[in-house]
């Protein structure tokens, strides 16, 4: 008589849903009935499934009614049974049709061990993406046929990614919430990698001494301002940094890249700097062939050292947070992801109706959305941005953290903000008439401080603030430490 019960409930057929398909949607009804039937049995099993599925994953209607109702009951500290769930469903028609209760004590009889439950809930969970991914695709197809002027194909593209990026992370509803036991051990973890590291960088270097031991590398999660005033050399800083951390994922093998998204310059411009850092000719003199013949062999022999460094540059003007976040979940699906570098926040643009708000409102988007980025990426993202024109008008031309243009949201998002300045800048333009003892002078303290720059740290959540003085070779566009004497 049991084989008989059973017989009729596996070959069940759930009620139909769709009614504008032809073809049958992926999904598994005997796992779902044996899923509640463990979890009517045994409520314990709940907790270790319900980080896979929810109610909205089930495909039969009344399944996901059922397994709603005891997510209910056991929320608030009561027993969910065929006997509890009663009163929930004597005037569901759906059930009725099943059997009522009887179906309920049915379905109990499929009851299984925790392993066998959590398999069942992996099943459920990998039908419900199938039948999410036909969706997203029945979407995509209606919206490219629309023809709406309105909603282009770049649009489309992008909505179709965030779509199945947010497909691929669902599933994980323990996520934000994170036993402390488990934080501790991703505290000790990171210490150990410093305590290991003889350098004592956990994060990803800058490739500078000084500023890697006041930072301890680029964080997890951080995010990063670099800012200073025009051709104080923020862009040249940021490329510096880009390639060191490529350079440093190809030397440890590791399966992982950097995005750099240039809004600035094109890639071209991007790869001439490294290129001239690299072979130590002048970017300018490679633009406009003013090469030896044996400059012109270094510059090749460089560009095929570097060939493989795994960069990839996104030269997208004008480029919208979304797209930003679309496109580096993207390089991460397929390559991994180490590091981001975004050239500048000024010249991004929001992805909403902020743009209407002002000009702040949008900047606060923006770095909000970046700062978003760097933590469901799980990684740092470097951005440059821009200051106001107020340092100009002072004395002392450091830059301080007011500076910022629309500096509320960057100073308030930023975990890292990090000023660019360099004197010999603003000395230059103050250079007195040749020949006078003014300008003999001048030139001395020229020549003191021509490549000195320093990396003013206004603020660290992690740790102190405070300068880091570098050396700064114009010629080559290139950051390096200061030799100690």
């Amino acid at each position: 008589m049991v084989l008989n019960d059973q017989t009729k409930i596996m070959s069940y057929q759930p009620l139909k849903v769709i009614q504008n398909t032809e073809k049958k949607l992926p999904c598994n009804i005997e796992a779902e009935q044996a899923l509640i039937g463990s979890i009517l049995v045994s409520n314990d099993i709940y907790d270790e499934i319900s980080n896979i599925i929810d109610a909205q994953k089930f495909f039969d209607p009344i399944h996901s009614k059922i397994f709603s109702t005891i997510e209910m009951l056991i929320s608030k500290g009561l027993l969910a049974n065929p006997i509890t769930l009663k009163n929930y469903f004597d005037n569901n028609e759906g059930l009725k049709e099943l059997g009522g209760q009887e179906y309920l004590i049915k379905i109990t009889k499929f009851s299984t061990s925790v392993k066998q439950a959590i398999d069942y809930a992996n099943i459920v969970h990998e039908m419900h993406v199938r039948r999410e991914l036909i969706k997203i695709s029945e979407t995509v197809l209606n919206d490219a046929s629309a023809n709406e002027v309105s909603n282009t194909g770049e649009e489309m593209i992008q909505k179709a990614e965030k779509s199945l990026f947010d497909l691929a992370e669902r599933g994980h509803f323990n996520r934000s919430f994170l036993k402390f036991e488990n934080a501790l051990k991703q505290t000790i973890e990171m210490a150990r990698n410093a305590y290991q590291n003889e350098e004592g960088i956990v994060g990803v270097p800058t490739g500078l001494t000084d500023l890697d031991s006041r930072l301890g590398g680029m964080h997890k999660q951080d995010l990063i301002i670099i800012a200073g005033r025009p051709s104080m050399g923020k862009t040249a800083l940021a490329t510096n940094i880009a390639f060191h951390a490529a350079k440093n994922i190809a030397k440890k093998g590791l399966k992982s890249t950097v995005a750099f998204f240039s809004l600035e310059m094109s890639s071209e411009q991007l790869s001439t700097r490294i290129l001239s850092e690299q072979a130590k000719i002048r970017s300018n003199d490679i633009r406009r062939g003013k090469v030896t013949e044996k400059e012109f062999e270094q510059f090749i022999e460089t560009s095929k050292n570097i060939f493989d460094l795994p960069l990839y540059i996104d030269e997208t003007p004008a480029i919208t947070i979304s797209a930003i976040s679309n496109r580096s979940r993207r390089i991460k699906r397929l390559f991994g992801l180490e590091l981001i570098v975004v050239d500048y926040i000024q010249l991004m643009r929001s992805s909403g109706d902020k743009r209407n708000d002002g000009r702040v409102q949008e900047i606060s988007e923006i770095t909000q959305g970046l700062k978003a980025l760097a933590k469901e990426l799980d990684v740092p993202v470097l951005a440059l941005s821009q200051l106001s024109r107020a340092v100009e008008q002072r004395d002392d031309k450091k830059p301080q953290l007011a500076d910022l243009r629309e500096s509320g949201s960057i100073e308030q998002d930023a975990d890292v903000v990090m000023f660019v300045y360099r004197a010999a800048y603003y000395l230059e333009r103050k250079e007195p008439t040749l020949g006078s003892i003014e300008h003999t002078e001048w030139r001395q303290k020229m020549d003191e401080i021509a490549s000195l720059a320093e990396i003013m740290i206004g603020k660290q959540r992690h740790g102190p603030t405070g300068n880091v003085k570098v050396e700064f070779e114009a010629m080559f566009t290139k950051f390096k430490d200061l030799e100690k004497k």
